[in-house]
C-alpha cells in the first residue's frame, strides 16, 4: 500500500465544512468521487500488470487467483480520522486457495514458499515484483496536484453556496 497525503489537516477541515453545509452529503460524495478519479489510470495499469503474471499451474477449482486479487484493488478516500487522504489498496483474499496475502506476495521481490501439491516438497515462487508499486511511484506529483485541485474546487463551491444563502 502506498499512501499519498496532501496536507491532511486541510482535507479534514474541508470534510468538517462539508458537514456544516445544507447539502453536505452530496458535496462530500462529489468530493470523494473527485479525489479518487485521478487514481483510475494507475489502478487500470496495476490490474493489467497483475493479469500479465504467468499462470503455469494446473487448472484448479474455484476462482483464478489473478482475477480475485484484481477485483480487490480499489481507490479509497477518507476525509476524517486516522489515515485521512487518498490511497490505492489491495484487500486480502483469504478465500482464494487459502492465500490470504496474495496481493502482497505477488508484489514482493522475495516471493513466497509453498508446498507442491500432493508431495512433501517446498518451492520458492515469485509473482511479478512491482506490479502494484511501480504504476503509483512515478505519479505522486500528479496525484498530489489532483487532490489539491479537487480540494480547491470544493472550497470554491462551498463559498459560492454560502454567497447564495
Amino acid at each position: 500500500m502506498i499512501e499519498l497525503s496532501a496536507d491532511q489537516e486541510a482535507l479534514q477541515a474541508l470534510g468538517r465544512a462539508l458537514k456544516q453545509e445544507a447539502d453536505g452529503k452530496a458535496l462530500r460524495r462529489d468530493l470523494l468521487k473527485e479525489l479518487k478519479k485521478p487514481l483510475a489510470p494507475a489502478i487500470a495499469e496495476i490490474k493489467s500488470g497483475l493479469m500479465s503474471i504467468g499462470s503455469g499451474g494446473l487448472p484448479s477449482e474455484g476462482e483464478p487467483l489473478r482475477a480475485s486479487v484484481g477485483r480487490k484493488i480499489r481507490a479509497e478516500a477518507k476525509l476524517s480520522g486516522f489515515g485521512t487522504g487518498v490511497r490505492v489498496k489491495a484487500r486480502r483474499t483469504p478465500a482464494v486457495r487459502g492465500f490470504a496475502n496474495a496481493p502482497k506476495r505477488l508484489n514482493s521481490r522475495k516471493g513466497w514458499r509453498h508446498r507442491v501439491y500432493g508431495r512433501d516438497v517446498w518451492v520458492q515462487q515469485v509473482g511479478k515484483p512491482g506490479y502494484f508499486d511501480d504504476p503509483l511511484r512515478g505519479r505522486k506529483a500528479q496525484f498530489r496536484t489532483a487532490v489539491l485541485q479537487a480540494m480547491n474546487d470544493m472550497a470554491a463551491r462551498i463559498a459560492a453556496n454560502a454567497k447564495k444563502g
